[in-house]
């Protein structure tokens, strides 16, 4: 079966063991269940489809899928807006996946890193391909305990460096969307041997991110709340949001947000002064305490 078949019928059994027919708003076929969720055929039934058709594609035998019954499966499977893309990307032909070839070095977009030098104040981290680390200012490393320098690999830190699980406290919330908008990322990008590598890597060294990858969770920009145990400022709480410029959709500025005259607005000043990160005044971008690119 192909590589992109086999990950389409992962995704969509996933999906289906997931919703009961009660949750589907159907009776349950009679006769013993030996799955959680829905039966294939009372899929099928839901989405439309012949029983056959469902199973075809369920299997990777189904090369052509059609807007339509992308559309009716993702009715009928009761899935989000991410989730819908996601199932696009996994029934694109491979015909139209973009081939793997030379590909340039990843560069900060510019007006990114101009909005980064506006939100000194706070900490942000600018992240590429694969959670690659294109730039960041000195309160995010301050507020982390880590370099995070660019090129370096925010996934790897997040799961392979001891200190993240220290730093962050709720750090199983936040690591499983990361692990989820890797999935997403590998749905849009399947050729991608250096992304399929890092998740192997990954699979390798933690098996939260193992368990973690096999629920077929996605996620793309999601709001999490983040945690975090300074040793020296105490419990810090921040907002963390994502935003994803207008000329490089493949990068995303990820800012920290606070409660103005919260309790962690008030030590981050604080914070920036003992780590000799300054918050910069609006419009800069570089110098001792700004946003460090490449």
């Amino acid at each position: 079966m192909p590589a992109d078949r086999a990950a389409l019928g992962a995704f969509l059994r996933s999906r289906r063991d997931r919703l009961t027919p009660a949750q589907a708003g159907i009776a349950a076929f009679p006769g013993p269940r030996r799955v959680p969720g829905l039966r294939k055929e009372e899929l099928a039934v839901l989405a439309g489809l012949s029983p056959d058709h469902y199973s075809r594609l369920e299997q990777g035998r189904q090369h052509t899928v059609t807007e339509e019954v992308l559309q009716a499966l993702g009715r009928a499977l009761q899935l989000d807006d991410v989730e819908r893309a996601h199932l696009r990307d996994l029934a694109a032909p491979a015909s139209r996946r973009r081939r793997p070839g030379p590909e340039a070095p990843q560069r900060p977009e510019p007006g990114m890193l101009r909005l980064a030098g506006a939100l000194e104040h706070v900490p942000v981290l600018l992240l590429g391909r694969r959670s690659e680390v294109l730039a960041r200012n000195g309160l995010l490393s301050a507020v982390l305990g880590a370099a995070l320098d660019p090129g370096d690999s925010f996934a790897r830190w997040l799961f392979l460096d001891p200190g993240a699980r220290v730093r962050i406290v709720n750090w199983a919330d936040f690591a499983a969307a990361a692990v989820g908008a890797l999935r997403y990322e590998v749905g849009r990008h399947p050729d991608d041997r250096a992304l399929a590598a890092l998740v192997a890597e990954l699979r390798r060294g933690d098996p939260d991110v193992a368990r973690w990858w096999d629920d077929q969770r996605v996620t793309f920009r999601t709001s999490v709340t983040k945690h975090v145990a300074h040793p020296t400022a105490g419990p810090l709480t921040f907002g963390v949001e994502s935003v994803v410029g207008p000329h490089d959709p493949e990068q995303r500025l990820v800012v920290y947000t606070v409660e103005p005259d919260s309790p962690t607005a008030r030590v981050l000043p604080l914070l920036a002064s003992w780590s000799g990160a300054p918050p910069a005044p609006a419009g800069r971008c570089s110098g001792a305490g700004g946003v460090q690119g490449r």
